[in-house]
């Protein structure tokens, strides 16, 4: 069975092979390498320079510099002069768009050439054309022809090159034969590098970026497959999630995109691409590849204690949601639920749940419950002495359940052991941790989840104590499928970390990788140890501060969700993260129109720097905001142009006209 790493239940670096970039070897078991990108013209020498070095000293071991025409490709010497003459020998890549002859000439001058295969020579006029099998093939020779210049020179100056296909940029003529999917995006990229092997040259790298997660994932999956089958050896990948945007949101599904790939050994060098100044994306990349830095001194390291993968019941290239039966609101067709874990606060009050969601007003005795309101709440042994809003519901230990007097508000959760001896459980629904493959747990022995599956009150929590815990996880879902058990389960993870970053990566990575592949009904996240709050109190910080602990962990799980597809609760944000062609402030944009749009839950709104990243990486969104020229925006439905050249001044109040004539404008709450 071929599949697209080494291993489905250990960390194993994916075998590729190597490539040389200047000074920097990449590929082959090397470090994983972290990476940016300037965002200051290219014509401004200095600026680059300085905003360089800046990243260069953040840790980056590659520098990427936009050059989207000869004059800015001809200006990477002086760049790379200064650069040089300062003492910093760091590889730079030149990013080219649409134009063949910028390639070319950089690809004298710099380390490596990143080119999109999407337009580099074809076009994007989003018309759909019917090609026979000739035409097909004449078009791939003209492919040959605009390219293989690019190959010779790259090949004579030792050139790398990274063919790097973007979901949003995928070309009429792939869109025509393979629509806008994971396999139009693979196939952009093997024409390109057929074309790369007839002149043998390797010095090459691939990407398969999206602003959708699952999507990138996807491609980068059927990629190795292919790749596998057709050549029999893996070149090495660059890994990002493209317009990924600001903020937790951007850290989250980035986490989400790269680290489900990083859990599998996939890939060689990472770019978290944030509408934030560059340098500030270089942390995130290195709390990224830390995860995996203790294990890639092993890579033949096995966890014995999960059983070898023989054969997969689920296509890991499409997603399909598994089929689970329903218990109240969790399971079946229902979107997962969020389950806030508040156990470890002394005495919970109304006033604590504003922590997840909800907010008391005692002057009327009523509840305001927020987009972001988990659906229960684990409070361990404590029972609550006042009336719960809403739907919501309160999962504890047994022996509180024991003493609730409302057993339809309280419900109890188990250990695997604990729920088979208990004497008395719960006629309508039953939480039952499981650790999976744990030290306990004989490799084969699965007659636990056997007897969990023929009760149709029990909703299973999966998590796992191994170092490789998606792994452990998913492969317990494995075992679900291959038995036809059809309970419900929430994913519960807990964090060992302590940086904020920290805690979203190992959040969005271990569960978001789950979600991804269609496992999972609900999200539960934690800490793994009390050192957080012991920190907090320990400095005498007041409750106020104490409890954003638990509002971070409540709004990550709904971000988790968001970012995944699988259940959407707020405004979504595809922004990407500037360069030199970028002809408006992003950040600051990109603030203007969250402020304004924020409550528009499930609206998908992009905000494009240039037209390069415009129609087309914003293939995904509902409307879009793209720079067309200085202090001009062109305004987008879908992917259909409404208005041009519309002035920066005015150009958000136009967006919000727009949304308004589509009838999804909705009046903001007062404050």
């Amino acid at each position: 069975m071929q599949l697209y790493c080494e291993s489905l239940t250990s960390y194993r670096r994916l075998p590729t092979r190597e490539v040389r970039i200047g000074n920097l070897l990449l590929g082959n078991g090397h470090p994983i390498r972290v990476q940016t990108m300037t965002t200051t013209d290219t014509m401004d020498t200095l600026a680059t320079v300085e905003q360089t070095i800046r990243c260069i000293e953040a840790g980056a071991e590659l520098v990427r510099i936009t050059a989207p025409s000869k004059k800015e490709a001809e200006n990477l010497q002086h760049i790379k002069d200064e650069l040089r003459k300062r003492g910093y020998d760091t590889p730079l890549v030149a990013d080219i768009h649409f134009t063949p002859n910028a390639a070319e000439i950089a690809a004298r001058i710099v380390e490596k050439v990143r080119v999109n295969p999407g337009n580099y020579v074809d076009k994007k006029k989003f018309e759909q054309i019917e090609y026979t099998d000739e035409e097909y093939a004449e078009e791939i020779e003209r492919i040959r022809e605009r390219f293989t210049p690019l190959v010779l020179i790259c090949k004579e100056h030792g050139t790398a090159m990274r063919i790097g296909t973007n979901h949003g940029s995928l070309s009429d003529r792939i869109m025509s034969r393979y629509g806008d999917t994971a396999n139009g995006m693979v196939e952009s990229a093997m024409e390109f590098l057929r074309i790369a092997r007839s002149e043998d040259y390797h010095n090459i790298l691939l990407s398969m970026k999206s602003s959708n997660p699952l999507v990138m994932v996807q491609a980068y999956r059927l990629l190795i497959n292919h790749m596998m089958e057709e050549f029999g050896e893996c070149y090495p990948l660059h890994l990002g999630v493209t317009e990924a945007g600001d903020g937790e949101d951007g850290r989250i599904k980035s986490a989400i995109g790269i680290g489900t790939l990083l859990e599998d050994g996939i890939g060689d060098t990472i770019r978290v691409s944030l509408t934030e100044d560059p340098e500030f994306e270089i942390p995130v990349c290195k709390d990224l590849v830390r995860r995996y830095s203790p294990l890639q001194t092993t890579p033949q390291n096995e966890t014995v204690k999960v059983p070898p993968v023989d054969k997969l019941p689920y296509l890991p290239f499409e997603y399909k949601r598994r089929e689970s039966f329903e218990i109240g609101n969790i399971g079946g067709k229902q979107v997962p639920v969020v389950i806030a874990d508040i156990s470890r606060m002394e005495k919970i009050t109304p006033a604590h749940l504003q922590s997840v969601g909800y907010t008391y007003d005692a002057g009327t005795d009523k509840w305001t419950i927020g987009d972001s309101a988990a659906d229960y709440i684990f409070t361990g042994n404590q029972l609550l002495d006042f009336e719960l809003p809403g739907t919501l519901k309160v999962v504890v230990f047994p022996g509180a359940w024991a003493d609730a007097k409302d057993k339809q508000k309280y419900l109890p959760i188990f250990s695997d052991t604990g729920y088979s001896d208990a004497e008395t459980k719960s006629a309508v629904l039953n939480f039952v941790m499981v650790d999976c493959f744990n030290d306990d747990t004989p490799v084969n022995d699965f007659t636990f989840i056997d007897e969990l599956g023929n009760d149709k009150t029990v909703v299973l929590c999966f998590s796992s104590t191994n170092a490789n815990a998606l792994q452990s996880v998913r492969r317990m879902f494995i075992e679900l499928l291959n038995r036809n058990i059809n309970n419900p389960v929430v994913l519960m993870t807990d964090s060992p970390w302590h940086t904020p970053d920290e805690h979203l990566i190992h959040l969005a990575t271990e569960t978001g990788g789950l979600f991804l592949d269609g496992f999972g009904d609900g999200i539960c996240l934690g800490y793994s140890s009390k050192t957080q709050l012991e920190n907090v109190k320990a400095t005498g910080r007041t409750y106020l501060e104490v409890k954003d602990i638990y509002q971070f962990t409540n709004n990550t799980a709904f971000s988790i969700l968001q970012a995944t597809r699988t259940r959407i609760s707020k405004t979504e944000y595809i922004s990407c993260p500037s360069c030199g062609r970028t002809l408006f402030d992003l950040q600051e944009t990109t603030a203007r129109i969250r402020a304004v749009t924020n409550h528009l839950k499930g609206l998908k709104i992009a905000i494009m720097g240039c037209i390069v990243n415009g129609p087309g990486e914003m293939a995904d969104a509902d409307f879009g905001y793209v720079g067309s020229g200085p202090g001009k925006i062109t305004l987008y439905k879908g992917k259909e142009v409404v208005k041009r050249n519309v002035d920066s001044a005015v150009a958000v109040d136009e967006l919000i006209n727009l949304l308004k004539e589509n009838e999804v404008w909705v009046t903001p709450p007062l404050q």
